[in-house]
């Protein structure tokens, strides 16, 4: 049986029906679609690694009402980590940022795949915002898609990915965002990103020093291959005006690309005409999700520019083109 789609009040309420009930639910978020269960019900949270057919060893984010609820899943290492972390709750939440902080014991060891530190935010979508003050609790929810694939950011993308798999999805249309939340870790020393994402260094470093971490953090969607589609993906490495792709080849263009270049690709897609970065973040996933739904055969993709939100497109794109190896075969 296929998903139901659910919308307006009654939805929402549908939504907390639900998730008292120890279902899971696909549920809109500024950054994508996730699929929600209760945080404090194990039973809920195996219900979502089961859907998602995701490793008991990939933790997921907690989705709070506010900050308000830190307490109730955080503890705290220092008085001056709790300034940090409150003075960048007041800046960027409700909105897609994420800290990895402390887990408090109360939290099922499935939502932290056994780790002592716990991903937290606050969303800002108006209806998983009503779930969530409604329910009162908080909510595990990490994309609405099969492990390792390609992220939602409509309510029809999680019906491709889990219809058969869950009962239903909460209508919040398209995702303002379209890139996940950027995951920060507040140490003492001060803010280390661990995911780059929508919230950039540009925005943190008026809160201290900023650095990029790079030691592996298992944190939510840190592995290499992720996001991926099922055909195989590649990096244009040189001027796109150089390349001559293979037959059977599809193009996702940072820019829309001269006629004689998209001549030669079976299909092209285009993130942004005007070259804007938060523009390309937006369309990223839906226009790679359909070049893998098409008749083309491989994908090349031009790179974004690696200044403000293209760091954290780069980073997917990469991590797709790594999964994309992985589940292909097909080397760059």
């Amino acid at each position: 049986m296929s998903a139901r789609i659910l919308s307006d009040g009654e939805g929402v309420r549908e939504t907390i029906r639900l998730l008292r009930s120890g279902e899971v639910v696909g549920v809109p978020t500024e950054t994508v679609y996730g699929l929600a269960g209760h945080a404090f019900d194990p039973l809920a949270i195996a219900k979502i690694f089961e859907a998602k057919r995701r490793p008991l060893t990939d933790p997921l984010i907690v989705h709070l009402a506010d900050a308000g609820e830190l307490d109730r899943v955080t503890c705290w290492e220092n008085d001056s980590q709790r300034e940090l972390v409150h003075a960048l709750a007041k800046a960027f939440w409700p909105g897609p940022f994420t800290m990895l902080l402390k887990r408090n014991p109360g939290i099922p060891d499935l939502v932290t795949s056994g780790s002592e530190s716990v991903a937290v935010r606050v969303p800002s979508h108006p209806l998983f915002r009503e779930v969530l003050s409604g329910l009162g609790a908080p909510v595990a929810a990490p994309s609405a898609n099969r492990f390792g694939k390609i992220s939602p950011t409509s309510p029809e993308d999680v019906l491709l990915e889990l219809g058969e798999a869950i009962l239903a999805v909460l209508d919040g249309g398209s995702c303002q965002h379209g890139m996940e939340s950027t995951i920060v870790r507040v140490t003492g020393e001060g803010i280390e990103i661990l995911r780059p994402g929508p919230v950039t260094v540009e925005d943190l470093i008026l809160f201290g020093h900023v650095w990029r971490s790079e030691r592996l953090v298992n944190t939510p969607g840190s592995l290499p291959g992720h996001y991926a589609p099922g055909k195989p993906l590649s990096i244009i490495k040189t001027d796109i005006k150089e390349v001559i792709p293979e037959g059977g080849t599809a193009l996702l263009a940072f820019q829309t690309p001269p006629p004689e270049v998209a001549a030669r690709f079976v299909l092209v897609k285009v993130l942004s005409p005007s070259g804007d970065v938060k523009e390309a973040a937006v369309q990223f996933y839906g226009h790679l999700r359909s070049l893998d739904r098409s008749e083309a055969l491989r994908i090349l993709a031009e790179p974004i520019p690696e200044i403000g939100i293209g760091i954290a497109i780069m980073d997917r794109l990469r991590r797709a083109t790594f999964g994309s190896i992985q589940k292909t075969g097909h080397q760059e």
